[in-house]
């Protein structure tokens, strides 16, 4: 139900420019709807009440420039209140920070932080760091790390740059390196676990991914560390 109180917002039809250009639609709508909840996000595209071109698209599909986005009316009170990060965690991020340019910034993500917001975070770390750089709007997660997982977290200033980033990672021209504990004897000083991982998008965008013979060549080399 929704009463009189309630605006609903009209109909809008948004032209994808060169720097929105390769962006997955759902990213893009969270940044057209502030505030609004992710898996309310994914209903609207699921349900086709989004359309790129006049057509139903996934809640993956990559943007290209020219690209003519129907956004739905939505009513304001399905839009949830984005608060600013608390103090904490913005000297936490702040301290955090090993790296900036005018192209780049890079922090040592924290263990426990997720990098964005899901159906069970408010707030993840490009959201903090867009509340923290108001003049940055284009900031964006060049890549993503699991929530457990600490280190290095490169986010892109200009869509260009991610878009530049984005290659690299796709032509295997950026190294990525985990360090972990173990705890026993490794029996050699090198393993190669090469398989094929399938990611399963379930609904509100989450994944799991699993071992299956459709799935992307992974190939992961672990060493000891000299």
């Amino acid at each position: 139900m929704h009463n009189d109180d309630n605006k609903r917002s009209p109909v809008r039809h948004v032209v994808v420019t060169a720097d929105e250009e390769d962006q997955r639609i759902d990213n893009f709508l969270i940044n057209q709807l502030k505030g609004m909840p992710r898996t309310r996000v994914y209903r609207l595209v699921r349900k086709g009440e989004v359309r790129v071109n006049s057509k139903r698209v996934s809640a993956f599909y990559k943007l290209k420039e020219g690209d003519n986005v129907r956004i739905p009316p939505v009513y304001l009170e399905e839009k949830a209140k984005e608060l600013p990060p608390s103090k904490s965690t913005s000297e936490l991020l702040a301290s955090r920070i090993i790296y900036e340019d005018d192209l780049l910034l890079i922090i040592n993500k924290p263990c426990g932080m997720s990098v964005h917001v899901g159906s069970t975070v408010r707030m993840g770390v490009i959201e903090a760091m867009r509340h923290m750089y108001p003049n940055l709007p284009q900031l964006e997660l060049a890549h993503r790390l699991d929530s457990e997982t600490s280190g290095c977290l490169v986010l892109a200033k200009k869509r260009k740059v991610l878009r530049e980033l984005h290659e690299l990672l796709r032509e295997g021209k950026m190294k990525k390196t985990y360090m972990a504990l173990t705890k026993g004897k490794w029996h050699k000083s090198e393993r190669v676990v090469d398989v094929p991982l399938y990611k399963d998008y379930q609904d509100g965008g989450k994944h799991v991914v699993e071992v299956r013979k459709d799935g992307k060549s992974a190939l992961t080399i672990c060493s000891t560390a000299k």
